[in-house]
């Protein structure tokens, strides 16, 4: 995120990807959560990238969707008519509650690119989410109920207080509109001992955009102890 709130990218890295990770040889990048925490994660996104990070936050499904319900819902557009979960998804503009994004972003199958897919869904989704999140912060009371939402849904690292989530969520309301850069790690598929893995070239110059990412520590991450839960969930764990 620019410093001045004005402008955002954002990058995934694909779960499969195939790393080396400190102390635990050559495993997909998922890996690193149930290896080593919230702290280890970083250290692999920061070798990844070039790029020091500030803060880490992750949500689990049920957080999510009380996020998308907190502003109302969200808007995506699906390429093609498909359903995840018993919820039908027409091609065109589709307005989504919190548990019909849900599945959206956590489908996989049935589209064309797999989990590649479903990542450029998740990233659809938060962008989505920061456009209706930017609409409300004009409004003190759905600025209260963004910040109240996202306090009791995310868990983040011990230094981003809530005062730093209510200047964030107001950084939110330019950084919707410039929220352009939406890429992900480059990379190709292959096999490893029978697994399917993505490997990546070797790494990106700092030019590469992922700012804004997590917090170097070994401090205690707040609410919902998110190492314990995240192992099984890694697919949804988010940066801001």
């Amino acid at each position: 995120m620019a410093a001045d709130g004005s402008t955002a990218a954002v990058t995934s890295i694909p779960r499969d990807s195939w790393v080396d990770i400190p102390g635990h040889g050559t495993n997909k990048i998922n890996a690193a959560y149930a290896f080593g925490g919230s702290p280890l994660l970083i250290q692999m996104v920061e070798n990844l990238t070039g790029v020091r990070v500030d803060h880490f936050g992750v949500i689990d499904f049920a957080g999510f969707q009380e996020m998308g319900d907190s502003v109302g819902g969200i808007d995506v557009r699906v390429a093609a008519a498909t359903s995840n979960a018993g919820v039908d998804f027409h091609e065109g503009l589709n307005h989504l509650d919190g548990a019909q994004a849900l599945a959206y972003v956590r489908q996989r199958y049935d589209l064309p690119g797999g989990d590649l897919d479903r990542a450029k869904r998740q990233q659809n989704a938060l962008k989505a989410l920061l456009t209706k999140a930017g609409d409300d912060l004009s409004d003190p009371v759905g600025l209260y109920d963004l910040v109240d939402a996202t306090s009791r849904t995310v868990s983040v690292d011990d230094t981003l207080t809530n005062g730093g989530l209510r200047d964030l969520a107001l950084e939110m309301k330019g950084a919707a509109a410039g929220l352009g850069d939406l890429h992900q790690r480059p990379g190709r598929g292959a096999r490893t001992g029978g697994r399917a893995v993505r490997r990546l070239p070797r790494r990106a110059g700092r030019g590469e955009a992922l700012v804004r990412l997590s917090q170097r520590n070994d401090g205690a991450v707040r609410r919902r102890a998110p190492d314990r839960w995240a192992v099984g969930h890694s697919e949804l764990t988010v940066s801001s």
